[in-house]
């Protein structure tokens, strides 16, 4: 299974190669990926607002009001978690479905499950189908992407599912098992597709003291957030060990994932633990558990909370802004810039300072994907202070609230300050556009409507700019 997974462009280049070349091919190639994958999620919203504006979707019989609509519609496809309504209480259980298949099919990628069907019912995929469902789950080449996706599916079900049988345990003893059961598989997917949608008003602040429910959670959202990308390459190296091959070293990718995941989240449970005022109750070990459970939610972007983040200190909401801001990893249901983007202008400064190659794991970072990471990091702090610009003019929240929430927004997280119900009917448009910038990426979206440029005929003499 791994051997499929495994990237390499040169097989990506003979696969294209061996294609046979017919106008449907060259008029599929001229379709823009990041164009029609926009318009899809844009679809998607659309449908899933409408059906949030039945009278069925909502508990007390009253349509739900279109903008408010679109608000949860949006907050589910790019699995922010952001709430004007709470889906507890004001949703009916249809409504709460439509919600749960939302973030579903936002999180794992709506073209996962057009993969999945075309490849059944067809039996094949087509070149610029193939194109788009690369580009929704940033996957690195063209080569089998069919099965790449089929393994995504199942390894969705297998965290999913060991996520819910688990909380069902958890909550048996509160609930009938058909409640707990509901539950379990809410929450278990809401988990792992980071979205942070709960049906318990104060999120998860009443199963602080659960460990269970603490641990379950977060490594459901961990393996939700580290990506695709990286499993498989883990799994293909354990797989190539049992088969008695020599394992083959994990890539650069994965490690760096790895390394900078580790370290945004111990050091954002260092420094909550420490800048918090606990309860004189509260043991170490409650300290530690709330602290790395809240740092984990805002870097996988799960959107979960444990702890009243409104009644945070301003050290560890600017700690939590910062990794809402990092975010998750590449080809991952979360969102925010992406670990490795970190990674790489880190690299890449650390390299300028010393006026060197910018080199990873004795591996060297080309300059194309030094200056993707620069572009991404400044598209997503245009956007982020933009937002705030209008927050802070539209709302009556203070300066901290309304970055906070358009961070989180921007990142996909979910997580409030207590806000969002309270925004003005601007401020809930403003973050609808803002989350699906956050989950189509700044990037992207520049990417999908520029148009194709040509060759230039000739290049303009290098000037020096006197920069810092």
């Amino acid at each position: 299974m791994a051997n499929g997974l495994a990237v390499h462009g040169q097989r990506s280049a003979e696969l294209v190669h061996q294609a046979p070349v017919t106008g449907r091919v060259k008029a599929a190639l001229r379709v823009a990926p990041l164009r029609f994958l926009m318009a899809g999620y844009a679809l998607l919203v659309l449908l899933i607002a409408g059906l949030l504006c039945l009278p069925i979707a909502s508990a007390d019989g009253k349509p739900m009001a279109f903008v408010d609509a679109l608000f949860m519609a949006t907050s589910g496809v790019s699995t922010s978690g952001l709430c004007v309504v709470d889906p507890g209480r004001s949703l009916s259980l249809f409504g709460q479905i439509v919600l749960l298949v939302d973030f579903q099919v936002g999180g794992v990628g709506y073209m996962t499950f057009f993969v999945v069907v075309v490849r059944l019912l067809a039996g094949g995929l087509r070149v610029n189908h193939t194109l788009v469902a690369r580009e929704s789950m940033a996957g690195p080449t063209l080569a089998d992407v069919a099965r790449f996706f089929r393994w995504v599916a199942l390894v969705t079900l297998l965290f999913e599912g060991a996520g819910a049988v688990i909380l069902t345990g958890c909550w048996m003893g509160e609930y009938s098992f058909g409640r707990a059961l509901y539950l379990g598989v809410f929450h278990s997917i809401s988990a792992f597709c980071t979205a942070g949608f709960g049906l318990f008003s104060d999120s998860l602040m009443s199963r602080q003291g659960d460990w269970v429910v603490n641990i379950t959670i977060s490594v459901v959202s961990l393996a939700g957030g580290i990506g695709f990308l990286v499993m498989a390459d883990i799994c293909g190296r354990f797989r190539r060990r049992e088969m008695g091959d020599r394992p083959r070293r994990l890539s650069v990718h994965t490690k760096l994932a790895l390394a900078v995941t580790a370290v945004v989240m111990l050091g954002g449970t260092a420094v909550v633990c420490a800048a918090e005022k606990w309860p004189a109750s509260w043991t170490a070990g409650d300290r530690w558990r709330a602290s790395a459970f809240q740092a984990i939610s805002a870097s996988t972007t799960d959107g979960f909370n444990t702890i009243d983040i409104g009644a945070m200190s301003a050290t560890s909401l600017l700690t939590l802004i910062l990794l809402m801001f990092v975010g998750a990893s590449p080809g991952s249901t979360g969102g925010g810039i992406k670990t490795t983007t970190l990674g790489v202008l880190w690299t890449s400064l650390w390299a300028q300072f010393r006026q060197k190659d910018a080199n990873l794991y004795r591996r060297r970072i080309p300059e194309e994907t030094q200056g993707k990471a620069v572009a991404i990091l400044m598209s997503f702090l245009i956007v982020a202070v933009l937002d705030t610009l209008v927050l802070a003019a539209t709302e009556k929240g203070s300066f901290l609230q309304v970055l906070f929430e358009a961070v989180s927004a921007l990142g996909n997280t979910g997580l409030s300050m207590g806000i969002t119900a309270d925004l003005s009917a601007l401020g809930k448009l403003v973050l609808t556009v803002t989350m699906f910038i956050g989950r189509v990426g700044p990037l992207a979206l520049g990417m999908s409507l520029m148009v194709k440029r040509q060759p230039a005929r000739y290049r303009y003499a290098e000037a020096d700019v006197y920069v810092g």
